[in-house]
């Protein structure tokens, strides 16, 4: 069976990978899982200047789910190139860039000072950001702010371009189109969802920030959902994630028209989860005499 994975010039060797802010840089997971087995490591995301992040506490759990608000804490791209930059040219397995900022630069700065890694072999744009420019709305609500932007560092990069879609706004086909109109090569979703969880005992929200993002089992049906609207409304190949924590979870996204998948917060539960639900494709694809992942979409209307 055939379980490759192409996202534009990349071909992935299979459709599971590691969800950005769940992994790392992958270094620390290297000691606990053989990283050449992933399809894709979707690293932390990357802004131009390092960032602290939020205040702590910055995860809580709730029912079948955790919040977090790290506040995108990251070493920034001087840091990465010399500190991460070096584990990452001995993995052998595709790594997708995850790419965040407050501006159109910031986006722009980080794939211009990138580009030239042989070891970073796509980007995957978080657009959940806000905008400082543009009053602080997040990139993701504005399909016109997703085209400009996508359009703008298709000019910066050859590499694959995959857009991550916020689930928080009112139609998200409408987003994904904008990215595939800018000049996307696929399409991830989706990011987390607007939560919030409170203690009633001092009467002040438990994260900080107050508004987090809710990820885990919980949002699976949200993730499904999207990915079906997503995979009908455009051309391009759509990643799904949200809530992954079995094979049987990351085959009901390749059957709603994913043509791969990420596992997030599953792997704070289990390290080992993303080759076990690889293995339990191929078994579903033998059991079910499917020859390549495409064919998982023939099902669904």
């Amino acid at each position: 069976m055939d379980l490759t994975v192409k996202i534009g010039s990349l071909t992935m060797s299979n459709p599971v990978g590691t969800a950005s802010g769940t992994f790392g840089f992958g270094e620390e997971y290297g000691q606990l899982i053989d990283l050449s087995k992933l399809g894709a490591i979707y690293t932390k995301a990357l802004t131009p200047e390092p960032r602290e992040g939020n205040a702590v506490p910055r995860l809580v759990e709730t029912p079948s789910g955790i919040l977090n608000s790290i506040g995108l804490a990251n070493p920034g791209i001087e840091r990465f190139i010399e500190e991460k930059v070096p584990f990452l040219e001995t993995v052998n397995t595709s790594i997708i860039l995850n790419v965040s900022g407050s501006t159109e630069e910031d986006y722009k700065t980080v794939l211009a000072k990138t580009d030239h890694l042989s070891c970073i072999d796509g980007y995957e744009i978080n657009i959940s950001c806000p905008n400082v420019k543009h009053g602080g709305l997040a990139f993701g609500t504005d399909p016109v702010q997703v085209e400009k932007l996508t359009a703008s560092l298709r000019k910066v990069t050859a590499k694959p371009l995959i857009v991550k879609l916020t689930p928080n706004v009112t139609d998200i086909s409408v987003i994904a189109k904008a990215a595939e109109a800018g000049g996307a090569d696929a399409i991830s979703c989706i990011n987390t969802v607007r939560g919030m969880v409170i203690d009633t005992k001092n009467k002040k929200t438990v994260i900080p920030a107050g508004i987090a993002g809710l990820s885990g089992p919980a949002v699976r049906p949200v993730g499904v959902a999207a990915t079906y609207t997503v995979s009908r409304s455009v051309s391009l190949p759509v990643i799904g994630l949200g809530g992954i924590m079995n094979s049987d979870d990351a085959i009901q996204y390749l059957l709603a028209g994913a043509s791969a998948i990420q596992i997030g917060t599953g792997l704070f539960v289990d390290p080992g989860l993303p080759l076990k639900v690889s293995e339990g494709i191929k078994e579903y694809m033998s059991d079910n005499k499917l020859k390549k992942i495409q064919d998982f979409h023939s099902f669904l209307s």
